[in-house]
């Protein structure tokens, strides 16, 4: 399993407006100039944030985004899995039930599942709020 360049901006623009937007709307362009990432490309990944609820949304002068919930209920998890589909190792474990042939006689089956454990145990329990803090930690407040 790969994250896509989409899924790790994604992740990097949930976590800048959980540092910056919590009082006020961000705009992307200031998003953009912050991390780096084209704002065109940013827009595209904040409609599916925004479609999905995540993120809410103010036109106008005064306008741009903000999370639409604490930063302490999102977690890597969440959002990676909204923006790259689910997290699986391979494309066996894509259906449950396991739709593949061979599933009761596979030898590697188990390790594509501790795998896959592995991966959702890791990205369910960080959370943006764990994210900020580490990024404070830093000097990147």
């Amino acid at each position: 399993m790969k994250i896509s360049t989409r899924g790790r901006y994604a992740l990097r623009l949930m976590l800048d407006l959980a540092m910056n937007g919590s009082d006020k709307y961000v705009t992307i362009k200031s998003i953009s100039q912050r991390q780096d990432i084209s704002g065109k490309y940013l827009e595209q990944i904040i409609a599916v944030l925004s479609r999905a609820g995540y993120v809410k949304s103010v036109r106008g002068a005064q306008g741009g985004y903000k999370l639409a919930r604490p930063a302490e209920e999102y977690t890597v998890g969440m959002i990676l899995r909204l923006i790259e589909g689910n997290l699986v190792p391979v494309s066996c474990l894509d259906d449950e039930p396991n739709q593949c042939p061979r599933h009761e006689k596979c030898a590697t089956l188990d390790v594509w599942k501790q795998i896959e454990a592995a991966v959702n145990s890791v990205v369910d329990n960080i959370t943006l709020a764990d994210l900020v803090k580490k990024a404070c930690a830093e000097g990147c407040c």
